[in-house]
């Protein structure tokens, strides 16, 4: 158990909680370095094929940036390479990631679950990128993300205004797959990594990186040419997984993925 986050293994599910929930889950230096080494063991186990990320509490999933620490004078320098939360920069990540928003979602708390995958959200919980009431940016990924998600007129609606969103707005807008009763929040997340953890890990990883590198070329047919050289896909083609899917159709049986 750490000092700011909690970590669970369930098979091949890992499950991290942010556990500051004094202060609803804000992140400092201390707290971004310790879930960047949690999530740099979830990316480096080849055991651990899917992660969902919630918040202590029942009040925030995370507040984003620990401001109070901030204005104390606080050693704000050492900021992992992988990001706030240590996902807002892990572009190197092709193992899915589920975020379980069981409340307050601001800030650099919004980025960690727009780098995620997935977002499940309470019916409790509420988004924001309220940076700039602070004289701050969402440059954590926030300001690229969300308008990639939701499109830029509507990602502008709440980067420029700092609004608060809530979980059925969330979806509408299409950053947020399923809305869910608080209580159920957890029991949903692992509804969803278990369809996940159905197919090959392997074949999922590819998934990943093919969506999201091939939304930085300009067009369907160089995405497609050049997801030949993707190392996931790569990979996927040389795994075992590879013959045992087939293999596991044709004899009309579950498969037994090796994710390798």
């Amino acid at each position: 158990m750490g000092e700011y986050c909690t970590t669970e293994r369930d098979g091949h599910l890992t499950i991290v909680t942010i556990n500051r929930p004094d202060v609803m889950n804000s992140l400092h230096p201390p707290a971004n370095a310790e879930l960047a080494g949690v999530f740099d063991d979830f990316e480096n186990d080849p055991e651990q094929w899917v992660a969902i990320v919630t918040g202590a509490g029942d009040r925030a999933f995370s507040a984003g940036n620990d401001l109070k620490y901030q204005a104390s004078g606080g050693d704000m320098s050492g900021q992992p390479e992988a990001g706030f939360g240590g996902l807002a920069s892990r572009w190197s990540l092709t193992k899915p990631v589920i975020a379980a928003v069981n409340g307050v979602a601001m800030g650099g708390g919004f980025e960690i679950a727009l780098a995620c995958d997935i977002i499940v959200a309470s019916d409790k919980a509420v988004f924001a990128l309220p940076e700039p009431r602070v004289g701050l940016a969402a440059l954590a990924g926030g300001v690229h993300r969300l308008p990639r998600t939701i499109g830029t007129k509507r990602a502008m609606g709440m980067i420029l205004t700092g609004r608060r969103v809530g979980a059925v707005e969330g979806a509408e807008l299409g950053f947020v797959n399923e809305v869910v009763p608080h209580d159920e929040l957890m029991d949903a997340a692992r509804r969803w990594a278990g369809l996940i953890l159905e197919c090959s890990p392997m074949s999922i990883r590819a998934s990943k990186q093919a969506v999201l590198a091939g939304l930085e070329f300009a067009g369907v047919e160089a995405a497609t040419k050049a997801q030949r050289e993707f190392t996931a896909i790569k990979a996927m083609a040389r795994s075992e997984d590879y013959i045992e899917g087939p293999k596991a159709f044709s004899e009309k049986r579950p498969p037994n993925w090796k994710g390798r």
